[in-house]
């Protein structure tokens, strides 16, 4: 029998999960930085060119070496929608409501209610099971979410509709989670964010244009804090998303995203000083119990078919956009 060379796929497949937990957390406190002293419109256009340019040298790194393939326009097509729901509806929002006022944590907490939403949608829209440990998980999760940042939202100075802008957010996003899960379009992780950075750069540079924010500043700081948000949430924490949906299922991401607002709370209060509590640790804890409930793979019965849980059914040629080659190893794996 041969001996297994490289790192097991459960490692990588935490150490990935770390990562994409830390570079999403890491949006809302660029965002803060970044839109402090500039118009949030004109950073995200920015953020996006500097997005737009770095896919461009990729893709001729990979033409060079033979290994960029063209997608065709059957499974472009339905990632223009989708890249416009994921990146433009989710980002503008983002950066709108904390440029308003709305703290980062408190915009990580409305953010963080994605998992019951969608947890909620993916029977009636999905035709997939949620377990009742699921359930339990996701219900500690946002338990812990609401005792990290009760106070302060409660303390927060913005005013009351740009509350609203996060909970935009978080309905594009969901939104483009579902539309990925009900696509047959077999596009590659580089592809979907080429194709998402560049319908979501069409959409604001126009608008970009109609509110003459376009012009960006010429202090280094603004230059910085872009390159960081188009290399780390734009990038790194997207590309993880869609790599950790095709490997996770639909829940078992989503349960991801509960660690997000404390991680957000800690690294909040180790760079702008914001305060961490004895609630702060507490969330940690319950978010961490959560994550284990949800992932945790179900106990099969004779009575019970295997592929009942989510994370099976979202493997489903139907419903798994994977490359083709990366599909099919990873199907006969599961099988």
């Amino acid at each position: 029998m041969s001996k297994q060379i490289g790192i097991p796929r459960p490692v990588l497949l935490t150490a990935a999960s770390v990562l994409f937990v830390l570079s999403w957390s890491s949006g809302f406190l660029i965002a803060k930085a970044g839109t402090a002293e500039t118009h949030p419109i004109t950073f995200v256009l920015w953020r996006f060119v500097l997005v737009a340019g770095l896919l461009a040298i990729g893709a001729l790194f990979l033409a060079a070496r033979r290994r960029l393939r063209m997608p065709s326009w059957r499974d472009i097509r339905p990632h223009l929608l989708i890249g416009l729901f994921a990146q433009f509806g989710y980002v503008v929002p983002i950066y709108l409501a904390v440029a308003a006022g709305v703290s980062s944590g408190t915009t990580a907490l409305i953010d963080a209610v994605q998992p019951l939403v969608v947890a909620t949608l993916v029977g009636p829209l999905l035709g997939l099971r949620v377990r009742a440990l699921q359930w339990l998980g996701l219900a500690l999760g946002a338990v812990g979410v609401v005792m990290i940042v009760w106070s302060d939202a409660a303390t927060a100075a913005s005013p009351n509709p740009a509350y609203l802008l996060p909970l935009v957010a978080l309905a594009c996003l969901v939104t483009a989670t579902f539309l990925e899960r009900r696509t047959s379009s077999t596009l590659g992780v580089f592809s979907t964010l080429a194709v998402h950075s560049g319908v979501s750069l069409v959409a604001i540079t126009i608008v970009a244009i109609a509110t003459h924010t376009w012009a960006p500043p010429a202090e280094p700081s603004f230059w910085f804090a872009t390159a960081l948000t188009a290399l780390i949430p734009s990038l790194l924490a997207y590309a993880l998303y869609w790599t950790l949906l095709r490997h996770l299922g639909i829940t078992g991401l989503n349960a991801l995203l509960f660690l997000v607002a404390p991680a957000t709370s800690v690294l909040g209060a180790l760079i702008f000083g914001e305060p961490f509590t004895l609630a702060t640790a507490a969330g940690l804890l319950l978010g961490a119990a959560a994550i284990t409930l949800v992932l945790l793979p179900p106990r099969h019965s004779s009575r019970e078919h295997p592929a009942s849980s989510d994370d099976s059914a979202a493997q489903r040629p139907t419903q798994q956009p994977s490359p083709p080659s990366q599909q099919r190893s990873h199907s006969s794996a599961r099988r």
